[in-house]
Parts: structure tokens; C-alpha cells; sequence
């Protein structure tokens, strides 16, 4: 029987790739300079402008998707008789999740039968968006519904993230680091990198000085502990730097050889959080 794929605007999947796979998209919202914005996965969103007001300083903040957006996002498929996974942005950064269990609890009081698999893939941006990408393929060549779902839970924490934000300014704009330790870290040009762990919360893993290091060692991290690269893809993402996206590829691919590489860019919803020069690097190894 067929299914549908549902994930949200956080995946940041190229445009392209979620109208091949005909992905249905729950769109988060982004306000900046007090007007809001959907992220739309780039049908209307000018990300290009948005990166540069970043760059220049400006600060955005995100919301989570409410229930009623998820009831009405699943509800058409309940009333088709249309089974449907949904693939979600980590819980453990956005309430989104829970949102999305509660409209199935509602459904569920109201229909007989809700045929609806939520899923915590306990991943951001292109994390998430590689293990979407990923499952897509499966069921594009015809796994079904209960073996998709069983492969996400079996694989999903062997997806790994590695982040650096290269404008330690945004993140004490954003409320995120002191002023005493983004001016230290300016000074000392220290540039934070950061993973997802086990729970899919964002936590500091090591720090660097200068941009070619922080690039450097997200290279190494990846290279030392993919794993099965000819059967998996990497996704690198970047904040309004494809130049640098372009250097870590080169840098890869004399290391290693995936399956293949996607270069795409976050969308605002992750860029409002990262800032302008944010880079990460998505690929499969050992379980987290």
C-alpha cells in the first residue's frame, strides 16, 4: 500500500529533491525585523537576501509548527485512508514534536482509524534532512511502510553533524553566549564546533582558531568516522559560503568516497540560529 513521507521545513532539502520525492512539508516561521516569514524550502523565500541580513547583523527568531498546522497537515491524509510517516526535526531542540503528537491524539479521538508513524529523528537542517533524503530512496524503491519505519529507528542516531559557526557575534545576539565570551572569542578568532548527541540536543564539542581550522577539523571528524560511505551520501550545508562548502568537498573526496555529495544551503529557520558563514557536514557512521 502506499504512503505518504512528511517532514518539516528544517530538513533544508534542496527544492529539487523534495518534488522528486513528492515530500509534503510542515513550514516553520521566522520573524526578522518584526515581520514573519514561512520557510517555504526556497519556492519564495529569498534565502540569499535573508543570509545577507544576517551578515549584516540583524537577528531572527523561529516558532515552533502548532497543532493546529499538524492536524491539518495530517487530517487530509487520515480522511484519504493514506498511511503516512512523518519524519520530524530533533525534540529536543524545538516543541514542534510534541505539537505533532498531540494533533494525532486529537485524529485519533475523531476517526477510527489513524494510520500515522511520528518519528523524533533526532537531527537538524541536513542531518535530518539526509536521513529523509535517505528514506526517501528506500521507499522510492518500494520498501514498505513497516520496514521504512523499522530502518529510520535502526539507523537514525548513526547519522552525524558537525557544525561550526563562524560568526561568534550572532550567538551573542541571539542570546546564546556572554558578551565577555563572544568578545573573547572574537579576539582569539575561536570558532566553535558543535554536534548532535544521542537525545538530538546541540552540544559543544571542541573549539578552534581561525575559519581553514574549523573546516579542517569538521573534514577530519567526518573522514575518521564515516562509515559505509559507498552506500550512504554526504550533505554538506553552509550559511551564504559555497565557496567554502566547495573546499570541504575537494578536501573529502581525496579522503573518502561516498556515494555522493549534496551541497546545499540551511534554510532560515537553522540559519536564523547559526548565523552568516555557518558550515556542517552530514554523513553516516558508527551509532552516536
Amino acid at each position: 500500500m502506499d504512503y505518504q513521507l512528511i517532514t518539516d521545513s528544517c530538513c533544508d532539502l534542496p527544492l529539487e529533491l523534495v518534488e522528486r520525492f513528492d515530500l509534503d512539508i510542515v513550514n516553520f516561521t521566522i520573524t526578522i525585523s518584526g515581520k514573519e516569514l514561512i520557510d517555504d524550502m526556497g519556492k519564495t523565500f529569498d534565502k540569499t537576501s535573508f543570509f545577507n541580513r544576517l551578515k549584516e547583523g540583524e537577528t531572527a527568531s523561529t516558532s515552533q509548527i502548532n497543532v493546529h498546522a499538524y492536524l491539518e497537515k495530517f487530517k487530509k491524509y487520515v480522511e484519504e485512508g493514506k498511511p503516512v510517516i512523518y519524519l520530524g526535526f530533533s525534540s529536543e531542540l524545538s516543541g514542534s514534536l510534541n505539537s505533532a503528537r498531540q494533533a494525532k491524539q486529537m485524529l485519533e479521538e475523531e476517526y477510527d482509524d489513524v494510520d500515522l508513524t511520528i518519528i523524533d529523528t533526532r537531527a537538524a537542517s541536513l542531518g535530518e534532512g539526509l536521513l529523509v533524503y535517505e528514506a526517501a530512496l528506500k521507499k522510492e524503491a518500494g520498501m514498505s511502510k513497516e520496514d521504512l519505519v523499522k530502518w529510520v529507528e535502526d539507523n537514525k542516531l548513526n547519522y552525524h553533524s558537525w557544525v561550526t559557526v563562524d560568526d561568534i557575534k550572532h550567538l551573542q545576539r541571539g542570546g546564546r553566549i556572554s558578551a565577555t565570551a563572544a568578545t573573547v572569542g572574537s579576539l582569539l578568532n575561536v570558532k566553535p564546533i558543535i554536534i548532535l548527541n544521542r537525545e538530538g540536543k546541540l552540544v559543544p564539542f571542541s573549539k578552534v582558531r581561525g575559519r581553514k581550522k574549523s573546516l579542517q577539523f569538521l573534514i577530519d571528524q567526518t573522514v575518521k568516522n564515516i562509515r559505509d560511505e559507498e552506500d550512504h551520501a554526504v550533505f554538506i550545508g553552509h550559511v551564504g559560503v559555497p565557496e567554502d562548502a566547495d573546499f570541504v568537498r575537494e578536501k573529502l573526496l581525496e579522503k573518502v568516497s561516498p556515494k555522493e555529495i549534496i551541497i546545499s544551503s540551511y534554510g532560515p529557520t537553522i540559519a536564523a540560529h547559526t548565523g552568516f558563514g555557518s558550515l556542517s557536514v552530514f554523513s553516516y557512521g558508527e551509532e552516536r
